[in-house]
């Protein structure tokens, strides 16, 4: 008696279409549901150099295989697809990849019934989330930019693709000896990096090249540009992520929607050694939350003091 993981679990997340399973929850299911099958699987071991003695070497061995069986899986059917944070989720969908985009970024409400439901957020729920995980990870403020407070007097997509979601400055002295600080502000010497991050709840196949782009065309001002996503759907979206990163310079972070601060930067941003000044200027001739950002940053300099309380997102320490 032969466990066919790949049929069952095809049949298992078909039943189950939209909601996205970890290899160990699947693994977990499969013991449940099979449970004679299961222990043919252990008895068979015994021949072999990996005896699965317990519950725990079984579900592990299953668990693995169900990661070697990926491609496999996809192959017999192209409705199968995965996600690429840590633990990768297997799912199972009929909608296009536009589709699944469009159904991310709807207004429809959805409720929970169960944690492998759906739960839908909005982008706006995005920024708080890499709020919380810029000042984690690297004790940097940020600030949201609303495009709703732009001149808009370019008219009709005069503006497209000119405004980040959020901004953030660090601040490089925070080490530094007050004697040092003060010798740097007699020089008129760097004592921050400007960082820019454009958000989108997902992104597959269908829009990484735009997005990506995007975030090319908005961050062009910033030492460091980020595209960020709380979904990543597709190995080979990733790879083309990587590939678009080689070339451009924009990094990519996978944000954890349920612990932002355990997101991940999956390709770091390369830094750009100057601040385009041009690209600025019109930022904040446009955009009054960016014109708010720019007087942060001269009260800095001038002050040594940041106020990140006055700025669009806050994050206590």
């Amino acid at each position: 008696m032969k466990l066919d993981l790949s049929k069952k679990i095809i049949n298992f997340l078909s039943q189950h279409q939209g909601q996205k399973f970890t290899a160990r929850e699947l693994a977990e299911w499969i013991l449940r549901a099979f449970p004679d099958e299961c222990e043919a699987k252990r008895i068979r071991s015994r021949a072999t150099i990996t005896t699965l003695d317990d519950d725990n070497a079984l579900l592990q061995q299953i668990v693995a295989e169900i990661g070697s069986q990926r491609q496999r899986l996809q192959s017999r059917s192209p409705h199968l697809k995965t996600t690429e944070e840590r633990p990768r989720k297997y799912y199972y969908t009929t909608q296009t990849d536009q589709a699944e985009i469009e159904e991310a970024e709807s207004d429809r409400p959805i409720t929970a019934s169960d944690e492998h439901a759906i739960v839908r957020h909005s982008e706006h729920d995005l920024y708080s989330m890499l709020s919380a995980f810029l000042w984690a990870e690297y004790g940097i403020y940020s600030k949201r930019i609303d495009e709703k407070r732009s001149s808009n007097n370019r008219g009709t997509n005069g503006n497209k693709w000119l405004y980040p979601d959020v901004v953030a400055m660090e601040d490089l002295t925070t080490d530094w000896d007050p004697k040092i600080k003060a010798c740097v502000q007699q020089h008129a010497d760097r004592k921050t990096r400007l960082w820019s991050f454009e958000a989108k709840l997902l992104i597959n196949r269908s829009n990484v090249r735009q997005t990506f782009f995007q975030a090319v065309s908005n961050s062009s001002w910033a030492n460091f540009g980020y595209l960020v996503a709380a979904e990543l759907e597709g190995s080979d979206t990733k790879r083309e992520l990587q590939i678009l990163s080689a070339l451009h310079g924009i990094g990519f972070i996978l944000l954890d929607p349920k612990t932002p601060v355990e997101s991940q930067v999956l390709i770091p941003a390369k830094e750009r050694t100057e601040i385009d000044w041009d690209t600025a200027n019109r930022l904040v001739e446009e955009n009054r939350d960016f014109r708010d950002f720019i007087e942060e940053i001269t009260c800095f300099y001038q002050t040594g003091r940041t106020k990140p309380s006055d700025w669009g997102i806050i994050i206590e320490d």
